[in-house]
C-alpha cells in the first residue's frame, strides 16, 4: 500500500517507509496514525505502539527488535531499534519445477564465441599481476594500449585491462588464502570476455605464474603468454616484453566478432551497495523480476555477499533445488559467524554509514531487501569463492559483502555482466564485465546521472510497477550483453575494482 508519504510492504508489517520526508505532527488518515517526529525518507515510522522487547516487522519478517517502548507515529531506527538473534526454519523445495521456457522461445545475444564454447559480452586483453611487486609494470603496458594509442585501428578489442592487487607473497602455499587468490587469478584470465592474457610476476613471489599454469592446465600461446620482471631484465625492459607479448595477440584478438549466441551463456552477478530504506522496495525486487527472465530465458543469475543475506537466509534455503544445497548454504553462513567472532566482529556491523542514513538499521532488514534481488526461482547451487560457476539458472556464490572484493569473486567464477543496485551512488566499471546501475531513487539517479544506468525511483512514486521496471532491468541486460555501452563504459571506469579476497594471516 502507497498512501501519499508512507508504503506499507506487507499487512503484517507493524513499520512503514516514508516515501518522502515526513514533518513532525502529520497525519495519515488510511493507517490512522500522525507522526511524533520529523522522519527523513527512506525511514521507518511505527504503526501501532510495540513495547519493549517485542519485534519489529518489515516485509513480513522479523527485522530486530524494540530497544524500548516505540509508540504509534515514531521514528523507528538506531535509537530504539537492536538486532534480534536466532534462525529461522527452512523447507526445502520438493521436485522443483523447472522455470525455463523451451528453447525456441528463448531469447538470444550477439556474443564472442571461444574455442573453448565459453561466450563472452566484451573482447578485452587482460594483464594479470602475479603479486603487488608487478603491478606498476601492468599498468605502465596497459596505459601504452589504452591511453597511448597502442589499439588505434583495432574497434573490436574493448581495451587492456591491467588486473593488480596487493597480495601475492608472504602467504603460506597450504593456505585457504593461497587457493583463493590463484582460483581467481585463474578465473579472470578465463572470463569469456578475456580473450588475450599476459600474466606478469616479479619472480621470487610465493605466488609463482609456473605453478598457478601447471595446476590449471595453462598453454603458452599467442594469447597467453607469461614473464617475470627479474627474468627480463628489470622494469623497463619487462614493459618492453609485455608491450611486445600484447602486440602479437591484437591479430588474433580484434579477428573476433560478435554472433548470435543463446543467452544461456549469459551470467549475471547480482550486486547492491549503498543500500537505502528503498533498496528491499524498488531496484532489488525489480532485479529479482530480471533474474526471474534470466532464467526462464536458460541464463544465469549469481546472488552473492553472504554476510548481507545473514538473517534472510531462510528465504533461500527453502527455494534450494536439495537438501544438499540448503546444508551448504547455511554451513557458509556458519562459517561466517565463526569467521567474524574470530576476528572481533559481528554480522551486525556490516550495516554502513550510509546504509544507515539511507533508513536501513539492522543486518536482517538490510539482508530482507537484498536477498530480493534474487527473484522467486530455484536455488540451483552454492558456490564458494571464485568457483567455476556451471550451474544454470539461479545460483549463489560465498563472498563478503564488500562489494569490490564481492564482484571480483563472481568475474572469477565466470560471470560476463554485473548489475548493481545502489540508493546512495556507487561509481564502480568492474572491467572486464560491464556493470548496469540501478538506482532506488529518482532523486540520487538525477544527482548521479551521468553514473546511474536505470531508475527504479519510480517504483516508489507509484510511476512504474516492480514487473514493469524489472522487464526494463532485463531488456537492458540483453542489449548491454549484444555491446550496448553502459555508463561506466562510455567514460571508460573500471580499472580499479579488481579486488581478491585474502584470507588469513599475511607473514
Amino acid at each position: 500500500m502507497n498512501e501519499s508519504g508512507l508504503i506499507l510492504l506487507n499487512p503484517r508489517d507493524n513499520v512503514a517507509v516514508a516515501r518522502v520526508e515526513i514533518v513532525e505532527g502529520q497525519t495519515f488518515s488510511e493507517l490512522r496514525i500522525t507522526s511524533r517526529q520529523s522522519i527523513p525518507r527512506g525511514h521507518k515510522i511505527a504503526l501501532r505502539d510495540i513495547p519493549g522487547g517485542d519485534v519489529v516487522v518489515k516485509y513480513g519478517q522479523i527485522i530486530g527488535v524494540a530497544s524500548s517502548p516505540i509508540q504509534a507515529g515514531d521514528h523507528v531506527h538506531l535509537h530504539n531499534l537492536v538486532m534480534a538473534e536466532g534462525r529461522l526454519a527452512a523447507e526445502v523445495l520438493k521436485d522443483p519445477a523447472d522455470p525455463r521456457l523451451p528453447e525456441s522461445q528463448r531469447k538470444t545475444f550477439r556474443g564472442y564465441l571461444r574455442a573453448d564454447g565459453r561466450v563472452g559480452t566484451r573482447n578485452y586483453i587482460a594483464i594479470i599481476s602475479s603479486v603487488n611487486c608487478s603491478a606498476t609494470v601492468s599498468r605502465n603496458i596497459a596505459e601504452h594500449f589504452n591511453r597511448q594509442g597502442g589499439l588505434q585501428e583495432r574497434s573490436n578489442i574493448d581495451g587492456v585491462v591491467p588486473l593488480t592487487h596487493g597480495g601475492g607473497c608472504a602467504l603460506n602455499l597450504k593456505s585457504e588464502g593461497y587457493r583463493v587468490l590463484t582460483r581467481t587469478l585463474q578465473g579472470y584470465a578465463r572470463n569469456p570476455n578475456v580473450c588475450g592474457v599476459l600474466m606478469i610476476g616479479l619472480g621470487c613471489e610465493t605466488n609463482q605464474i609456473p605453478q598457478i599454469v601447471e595446476n590449471y592446465g595453462f598453454k603458452e600461446g599467442t594469447v597467453f603468454r607469461t614473464m617475470t620482471i627479474q627474468q627480463a631484465g628489470g622494469t623497463r625492459k619487462t614493459i618492453d616484453a609485455g608491450c611486445d607479448a600484447i602486440r602479437g595477440m591484437l591479430d588474433e584478438v580484434d579477428d573476433c566478432r560478435r554472433t548470435e549466441q543463446p543467452l544461456s551463456h549469459v551470467r549475471v552477478g547480482l550486486q547492491c551497495g549503498g543500500s537505502d530504506g528503498y533498496s528491499g522496495i524498488s531496484a532489488n525486487p525489480a532485479l529479482g523480476y530480471a533474474a526471474d527472465l534470466l532464467v526462464k530465458h536458460g541464463a544465469t543469475a549469481v546472488l552473492s555477499e553472504t554476510p548481507e543475506i545473514y538473517g534472510a537466509e531462510h528465504l533461500l534455503a527453502s527455494r534450494a533445488a536439495s537438501p544438499a544445497v540448503a546444508e551448504k548454504l547455511l554451513s557458509r553462513i556458519e562459517w561466517w559467524r565463526k569467521y567474524t567472532a574470530q576476528n572481533g566482529d559481528e554480522m551486525n556491523s556490516n550495516p554502513s554509514h550510509g546504509n544507515k542514513a539511507g533508513g536501513l538499521t539492522t543486518i536482517l532488514e538490510k539482508s530482507l531487501g537484498a536477498v530480493a534481488k534474487g527473484g522467486t526461482t530455484p536455488l540451483n547451487a552454492v558456490y564458494e569463492y571464485a568457483e567455476p560457476i556451471e550451474a544454470r539458472g539461479f545460483v549463489f556464490m560465498d563472498t563478503p559483502g564488500y562489494d569490490p572484493v564481492s564482484v571480483t569473486g563472481q568475474v572469477a567464477g565466470g560471470c560476463n555482466i554485473i548489475t548493481f543496485t545502489t540508493g546512495r551512488g556507487s561509481v564502480s566499471g568492474f572491467k572486464p564485465a560491464p556493470c548496469i546501475k540501478i538506482a532506488t531513487n529518482s532523486e540520487m539517479f538525477e544527482h548521479m546521472q551521468e553514473d546511474m544506468d536505470i531508475d527504479c525511483g519510480k517504483i516508489v512514486t507509484g510511476g512504474q510497477t516492480i514487473e514493469q521496471s524489472g522487464s526494463e532491468i532485463f531488456e537492458r541486460i540483453v542489449a548491454v550483453a549484444s555491446g550496448e555501452k553502459t555508463k561506466s563504459e562510455l567514460y571508460d571506469y573500471g580499472d580499479n575494482e579488481f579486488v581478491p579476497w585474502q584470507i588469513g594471516a599475511v607473514t
